[in-house]
């Protein structure tokens, strides 16, 4: 599967319309970035059953301040519109896989409870310095 570019115009549709989405946060003027490309394309071509999708932080800064990334590239993983992985740097394609792995094995009704008892928590706390 070819490489979809995300842009803010449609970065919730294709997030929200797919279960499994690795982005690849990069800019033209980066050379790491240039060295992961080649990694993040093999990858997508392995797993056409997952969403690869790239951000140019350059074309599309609004999304790169949404998601807070602070060095390029960032490879970042949405399974069920949650973010499950981020982490800045180029991948060596053993370790993409190995990612990729951890994340499908990951039982996404445990993700959801977690994420809900930190936001319960989150609420309770900020509540209660009110």
């Amino acid at each position: 599967m070819s490489t979809i570019e995300l842009t803010k115009e449609n970065f919730d549709e294709i997030v929200s319309g797919n279960d499994f989405v690795l982005i690849d946060f990069w800019a033209e003027w980066c050379g790491p970035c240039k060295q992961f490309g080649p990694v993040f394309e093999r990858s997508s071509e392995k797993h056409d059953d997952l969403v690869f999708a790239k951000v140019d932080t350059e074309a599309q800064p609004e999304l790169a301040q949404a998601f807070q990334i602070q060095s390029i590239p960032t490879v970042m993983i949405v399974r069920d519109n949650i973010a499950v992985f981020a982490q800045p740097g180029a991948l060596p394609e053993a370790a993409l896989e190995d990612v990729i792995g951890q994340a499908r094995a990951l039982d996404m009704d445990e993700v959801r409870a977690s994420v809900a008892e930190a936001q319960t928590s989150e609420q309770a706390q900020g509540g209660a310095g009110q």
